[in-house]
């Protein structure tokens, strides 16, 4: 794709790289400006030789003039469309100023600002807008001069000739100088490219005091896919990717891949907390896990620093687990200090979500323990964020303890209610937990002071955090089920979920991903041929398998038929604490009595 032609293709609907509010306001209200005094200086001068008026073309320069000191004056604080737009204004300018000249000397001279107008537009338009600036600049050239008495209808070609030279050389150096800027294969930004966009948008931020945050993203275990499928495979994975976000994001975000595997994403007026938002709805748009560092510019700091912090974040979102996104801050923000005065003090709480046993009326088994916790300075805060919080400030040891110290206490409670069954009690761990080598010893610990048997807890996993520091994690994890515990790998069948893996994992039972049942609907086909193989493949292997994200009776009524014995979701259950379980259970056992 080489040549004009290529170029063309290439960039067609894409105005040049350099296209950014602050160069473009420079380089615009400089061409106005200039416009503007040497329209003046060639009207003081001008003879009256012929019809015109000189106060007309006065008008019109000192009106350039003016449209230049404003554009300077408001910088980058016009939006590079409305700034695009302009660069159609200075046509009509030109031309009236050619007709209006009072010789034809005179008007051979205006006309050469023809080819400023056609330069601006080479610089900043896209190749169509560009070019239907050129042709109306052509137009009224040949046009305007061709009419003037005493003026032949050539007397504009050499300057047309100009315009039409000056367009097509300065807009394709233009755009194979933006391409130095582009990342060949997803048309993102590379690495150069959001080098200077990044100290564009930090000059922006400190002029005006406005927020700016940035994401750094990696893909999980993008060198599998290379390995397993070849470099193409992974070049279209890739590219699904970057187009996948850049239809998402909207026009303000400066999206860029800035090395193999790994994206970069500069936000303009955004906090860390939009960022988080930004960066979850990235991860949920791809079939690809990524991992994500998230941080926030502060007044002062250069760009360099603030790559560096992000990049941190990144590192430890692939520390604890990938697949997931740490924010990277200079300071303790309040709700970490929020969450540690509510660990110190025992305010954390659980709720507790069935899990059935389809095959047995759907008569409750256990429950899976889920934090709740209502922060006082941020209403809604998810339990994710929570968890994402307590992670980047080493807080995640002693809240995993106290989530699993309260869980246990309460299914003591919750297990007087069901005297008929051992219930299961499950709780998510964190892969910041696994790694440490006083893990076990804290778990027993739980399980000593609230009489909680280790037989009835499943501890539950995500296949990511297996591949942490393995030999610790693995260690933990054999010696907990050497005592009883039992191992749960939890949202299976999501990111770079193996079958081939599952007679290797230490684990118990497989939480299946609500992701395969979804789909299930009243009017939809059967349900996926793999719901049956995972199913005939894990009684092979003799792990039960729970199937998750259960929400009406349509997704219940395949599940046993397919061989599915044990099934969690709304249809069986919301999560509730256990104070409402408890008021529950009463008040069925009285109306019970009262039959």
């Amino acid at each position: 794709m080489n040549g004009i032609g290529g170029w063309l293709r290439l960039r067609g609907t894409r105005a040049p790289g350099v296209v950014s509010p602050a160069v473009m306001a420079r380089t615009t209200g400089a061409f106005f400006t200039f416009g503007g005094v040497f329209g003046l200086a060639q009207t003081a001068v001008m003879p009256v030789d012929m019809r015109g008026s000189r106060l007309v073309c006065a008008l019109l320069a000192a009106a350039c003039l003016v449209m230049g000191i404003v554009i300077l004056a408001l910088g980058d604080r016009i939006p590079v469309r409305q700034q695009q737009w302009l660069l159609f204004s200075p046509t009509p300018f030109v031309a009236a100023g050619v007709w209006e000249s009072t010789s034809n000397i005179a008007a051979i001279g205006v006309a050469g600002f023809f080819v400023t107008v056609t330069c601006t537009g080479a610089f900043f338009l896209s190749w169509p807008a560009a070019s239907a600036n050129t042709v109306v600049g052509v137009v009224c050239c040949m046009t305007t001069l061709g009419l003037r008495p005493g003026l032949h209808w050539w007397a504009g070609l050499v300057t047309s000739g100009v315009v039409i030279a000056v367009f097509f050389v300065v807009g394709v150096l233009m755009r194979v100088a933006s391409e130095a800027d582009v990342d060949p294969l997803t048309g993102l930004l590379n690495r150069r490219g959001f080098a200077r966009q990044l100290e564009l948008e930090i000059a922006r931020a400190t002029k005006s005091r406005t927020a700016l945050a940035l994401i750094l993203v990696d893909l999980d275990r993008f060198k599998d896919i290379n390995d397993e499928s070849g470099h193409a495979a992974g070049d279209v994975a890739l590219q699904e990717v970057a187009d996948t976000w850049r239809k998402m994001l909207g026009t303000n975000a400066i999206l860029a891949r800035i090395g193999g595997d790994e994206f970069t994403l500069l936000l303009p007026g955004c906090c860390e907390r939009d960022a988080v938002r930004v960066a979850e709805s990235m991860r949920n748009a791809i079939s690809v896990g990524c991992s994500a560092g998230i941080t926030a510019w502060q007044l002062g700091e250069s760009a360099s620093f603030m790559v560096s912090r992000a990049d941190v974040g990144l590192y430890r979102a692939k520390e604890a687990g990938r697949n997931r996104s740490v924010v990277e801050t200079s300071h303790q923000p309040l709700l970490a200090a929020e969450l540690v005065e509510a660990i110190e003090n025992d305010r954390l709480n659980v709720a507790f979500q069935p899990i059935v046993a389809v095959d047995a009326g759907a008569s409750v088994i256990g429950f899976e323990a889920l934090l709740r916790w209502c922060s006082a300075t941020q209403k809604g805060v998810t339990p994710a964020e929570i968890i994402r919080v307590a992670e980047e400030y080493e807080l995640i040891s002693s809240l995993g303890r106290q989530v699993l110290a309260t869980a246990c206490r309460q299914a003591v409670v919750l297990q007087r209610m069901y005297t008929d069954r051992a219930l299961m009690l499950s709780v998510n761990v964190s892969g910041l937990e696994l790694i440490r080598a006083d893990y076990v010893r804290s778990v027993n610990e739980v399980l000593q002071e609230t009489g909680w048997p280790s037989a009835q807890l499943v501890l539950e996993v995500t296949e990511s955090v297996l591949d942490l520091d393995a030999r610790t994690t693995y260690a933990n994890l054999t010696e907990l089920r050497a005592q009883g515990v039992r191992i749960a790998i939890d949202d299976f069948g999501t990111g770079y979920s193996s079958l081939s893996r599952l007679a290797s994992l230490p684990t118990d039972i497989l939480k299946l991903d609500a992701s395969f049942v979804a789909a299930v609907q009243a009017d939809s086909p059967p349900p996926p041929p793999l719901l049956s193989v995972i199913a005939k493949l894990s009684e092979k292997l003799g792990l039960p398998v729970i199937i998750e994200g259960v929400e009406n009776a349509e997704q219940a009524a395949v599940l046993e038929p397919l061989g599915f014995t044990l099934a969690q979701g709304f249809y069986y259950g919301r999560p509730q604490e256990m104070d409402i379980l408890v008021a529950s259970a009463d008040a069925a056992r009285h109306a019970d009595t009262r039959r």
